[in-house]
């Protein structure tokens, strides 16, 4: 007679048939009951992070890289509670992360017991399915559906589990489902709407693409719909990694930290059809032409502008059935204009991206360009947002390899690193760079360790300006001078080698590439501290005169401040190359 299990020795049988590989968390008591069965079952991993908001950044990145559902763990309280701003990336970002929040004794839930909280309640809002278990037998139901709700609604599961529930025994012998995983399903608009996508396209003279994360399977339907309308392709941060390489409709992005191009290819079309993409900042969106949407979502539809028309589909599957009923545009005279302005902003920005020996100091945009020049081809680049995100947009280059993971909607600072550590445990042989600013990176510092116990040979190139640089240049476009932003950092190279990194310190432009050489070639976890000018300035495609005027309010504060020495320092960086 076959024994029978006890919950957690369920939940890692379920797991393992679900094709999970790992887990990312830190042990505790309340966890015991699982950690003892992973290590019985022998076939799933356990990532021991330095902080549970790490593991489930880490999770998240290697649900988005992987697109199969990945695992986070936290024990009861305030272990889970640490959890919570990973969760709301991923589930912002709608890759499928299920979370086990291990819970305190079920008798004791409801009486102010030691580190009691409610799970159930804190992660609903950061889920599509969260459920507590008090009784066995509610197993394996709850297990499988928060494994089917992560993977078929694209975003995070919780599972509430108290640690005695956890070693209890099932009341009989339950063998995990084999349809765990349902396929993603192939969605398109009814004939009638396709029809009048067809019309409204058709009677447009000049159209405009903008593309999202949503083309991640459709890039080829995107440029045959780009042909077919002469349009050019503005992508938003989300589709870069899909859409920017070898297209020749692609006229960069807009958005703040976009492209003057990707900006008026938008502002002055005869109407914009958004593709797979929920970009939020409607003051880049056109006001007096007709905008269309496809997106497998419908929430998503008009959420940020007023649309014309939105119908709910697969942007490929949408884009095959559209194709026959458009009429093939004679003229490019608009496209061929908007490629040229993108040629022009393309030289600018490169023009910027150089550095000097002894002409220092060391330039962002240098730093970046130099990191994708020698990145690996299969390269997989994680970034923080702010400064990182901007200098990633406009450098790192893509090429249908490489791979991009950040946080995008949901912008919290610190995830490049954790995500790394989930990237790179996802694909061991392959180049991981985590791409940090100096804020971001010495706030989930401790999972610098992580790469030494896990072994783990991220590369850690540190964008060290010594100010949360974007939270800066916000402060000066708005008149205000800038407070609390500025890092008294430590020798990062310094700090890294201690904990068991090689690590290179540079401030010279002469010496980044062969300190770069040297970080991305070293056989084992490395770090460059870039020490980078602070007064880099990131122009947004679009400069309103709130800015200009904000600007020289700052400009006048900052003089009466006695602070005219970061004037100079502004202009000697920005003016002077």
């Amino acid at each position: 007679m076959t024994p029978k299990r006890n919950v957690a020795e369920l939940l890692v049988a379920t797991l393992a048939s679900a094709g999970v590989q790992r887990i990312y968390g830190i042990v505790g008591d309340s966890l015991n009951a699982a950690t003892e069965a992973l290590h019985a079952h022998g076939g799933i991993g356990w990532v021991h992070t330095r902080n549970e908001e790490a593991a489930a950044f880490a999770a998240g990145a290697e649900a988005h890289l992987t697109g199969r559902l990945a695992v986070c763990a936290g024990s009861c309280g305030p272990g889970n509670l640490h959890l919570i701003n990973g969760l709301f990336d991923c589930h912002r970002s709608r890759v499928p992360v299920l979370a086990i929040a291990a819970h305190i004794p079920s008798t004791e839930v409801g009486r102010g017991y030691f580190q009691e909280t409610h799970p159930q309640d804190l992660f609903r809002e950061c889920s599509h399915y969260c459920e507590l278990v008090s009784n066995p037998g509610q197993l394996p139901g709850v297990f499988e559906s928060a494994i089917r709700a992560a993977v078929a609604e694209r975003g995070v599961s919780v599972v509430v589990l108290p640690g005695d529930v956890a070693f209890a025994a099932m009341p009989s012998h339950v063998e995990p489902s084999t349809s765990l995983i349902p396929a993603a399903p192939i969605v398109r608009p009814p004939d009638s709407e396709l029809d009048t996508l067809a019309d409204r396209l058709n009677g447009a003279e000049r159209v405009t693409l903008l593309c999202g994360r949503g083309c991640q399977y459709s890039r080829e339907q995107v440029l045959a719909l780009a042909e077919v309308l002469k349009a050019p392709i503005v992508h938003a941060l989300g589709g870069k990694e899909f859409i920017e390489y070898d297209n020749p409709f692609d006229v960069g992005m807009t958005g703040f930290i976009g492209f003057p191009s990707g900006y008026h290819a938008m502002m002055d079309c005869d109407a914009l059809l958004m593709l797979g993409t929920d970009f939020p900042y409607r003051q880049f969106y056109p006001t007096e032409v007709p905008i269309l949407q496809i997106d497998l979502r419908g929430a998503n539809l008009g959420r940020r502008c007023l649309l014309d028309l939105g119908v709910v589909g697969d942007v490929g599957a949408t884009i095959d059935a559209l194709l026959p009923r458009l009429q093939t545009k004679a003229r490019r005279d608009f496209l061929d204009d908007s490629l040229a302005h993108y040629q022009k902003a393309r030289k600018d920005l490169d023009a910027l991206a150089t550095g000097r020996a002894g002409r220092g100091p060391l330039h962002p945009q240098f730093l970046a360009k130099t990191m994708s020049d020698l990145a690996a081809d299969d390269a997989v680049i994680t970034y923080d947002v702010g400064t990182p995100a901007i200098w990633t947009a406009r450098y790192v280059k893509m090429n249908g390899r490489r791979r991009l993971v950040s946080s995008l909607n949901h912008g919290s600072m610190a995830n490049a690193l954790a995500q790394a550590i989930g990237a790179q445990s996802a694909f061991p042989d392959r180049q991981v760079i985590s791409f940090s600013g100096d804020g971001g990176f010495a706030m989930l510092m401790g999972d610098l360790l992580t790469l030494v116990q896990e072994r783990l040979p991220v590369k850690i190139v540190v964008l060290n300006n010594g100010t949360l640089g974007f939270v800066e240049m916000e402060m000066k476009a708005s008149g205000i001078l800038d407070t609390g932003v500025d890092l008294t950092n430590p020798d990062f190279a310094a700090l890294a080698q201690a904990a068991g990194l090689f690590a290179q310190r540079v401030e010279d432009p002469a010496d980044l590439v062969e300190a770069l050489i040297a970080v991305l070639e070293h056989d084992g976890p490395a770090l460059l501290d870039a020490v980078c000018a602070r007064q880099e300035l990131s122009m947004p495609p679009h400069i309103e005169a709130a800015q200009v005027k904000g600007f020289g309010l700052w400009t006048a504060k900052a003089v009466l401040d006695g602070r005219g020495a970061e004037i100079l320092d502004l202009a000697r960086t920005n003016l002077i190359r």
